[in-house]
């Protein structure tokens, strides 16, 4: 690809635009469920566009953390890499830019989320810090300790949705905690392809992700599971009335199923990156689905 070096197109290419399904998902569900739950009136939509944005913001952070380590350490190796490219393993975009761009979109993040002081109380300048610390921590030390997984199911799904509801209504229910977990193992199944797809490689670079951890064909498995186990934690939008965003998603897990079986006749290479496209589209499908399945009331 012919992309001159620190261009608007090289930057676009290092934010990773198509990963931010994942942080808008989270926040969509958070929002749909506040907005059912809220009093008439009482709905922020100043306090949901910042936590939209926050999360924009700190995904594109992430990115470039994860761009600009994974290239220091040698881990985005031109030759052996599988997945897309990347900004500065490519030179597309220069080290110390990178660095400098890193403390931008932190100080961004930072600046867009200080306002929901004022609708979660001072608890939410934890969290920020929280999300700022691990999206360092999660390039730099954790996801080559297997902890990723781990890590999505609590920045993807419990913080995201339950804080995004929180700062609507001061509150956390039953039916948002379990929704978060859903969202959460939905969002999972993104890390499972991406390191599905670079077992052989991050074996060698000393990353012990979990599936380098578990095995090609358990991950497979754990992969069809989180898609399953997420739609049937639905049912509790249906003890609380809401059966339509049970339903709905139920047509996001045959999408699921369709990548799954396509990962296991694919099996490793490239050609998965396929898979990890399909899998981003299923995520925002589930978001999409469980948000109207919420409103069509």
């Amino acid at each position: 690809m012919d992309v001159k070096k620190d261009s608007l197109h090289a930057w676009v290419l290092a934010a990773r635009p198509k990963t931010l399904t994942g942080a808008a998902v989270p926040v969509m569900i958070g929002l749909s469920l506040a907005w059912v739950d809220a009093p008439r009136g009482s709905f922020s939509w100043l306090a949901a566009v910042l936590c939209m944005l926050f999360a924009f913001i700190m995904q594109i952070d992430a990115n470039l953390v994860n761009d600009y380590v994974d290239f220091v350490k040698g881990t985005d190796d031109r030759a052996t890499r599988l997945g897309p490219e990347r900004a500065c393993a490519q030179g597309w975009v220069s080290i110390g830019r990178m660095k400098w761009a890193i403390v931008i979109t932190t100080a961004l993040a930072c600046l867009v989320g200080l306002p929901l002081v004022c609708y979660g109380g001072l608890p939410m300048v934890l969290v920020g810090a929280l999300c700022v610390v691990f999206c360092f921590l999660y390039t730099t030390h954790l996801s080559y300790m297997g902890l990723g997984d781990l890590l999505v199911l609590v920045f993807f799904g419990l913080v995201p949705v339950c804080c995004t509801y929180y700062v609507q209504l001061h509150a956390v229910t039953p039916q948002v905690l379990t929704a978060s977990v859903a969202c959460g193992l939905v969002i999972d199944a993104l890390l499972l392809v991406n390191n599905f797809r670079d077992r052989d490689t991050d074996r060698t670079a000393g990353k012990m992700t979990l599936v380098v951890r578990i095995g090609a064909r358990a991950t497979l498995l754990l992969y069809l599971g989180v898609g399953i186990v997420a739609c049937l934690m639905g049912l509790v939008f249906g003890c609380y009335g809401h059966w339509f965003a049970f339903l709905l998603p139920l047509l996001y897990l045959v999408l699921h199923v369709f990548t799954f079986l396509r990962m296991k006749r694919i099996w490793q290479g490239r050609e998965l990156n396929s898979c990890l496209g399909e899998t981003a589209r299923n995520i925002f499908v589930y978001g999409l689905l469980v948000s109207i399945g919420l409103l069509a009331l």
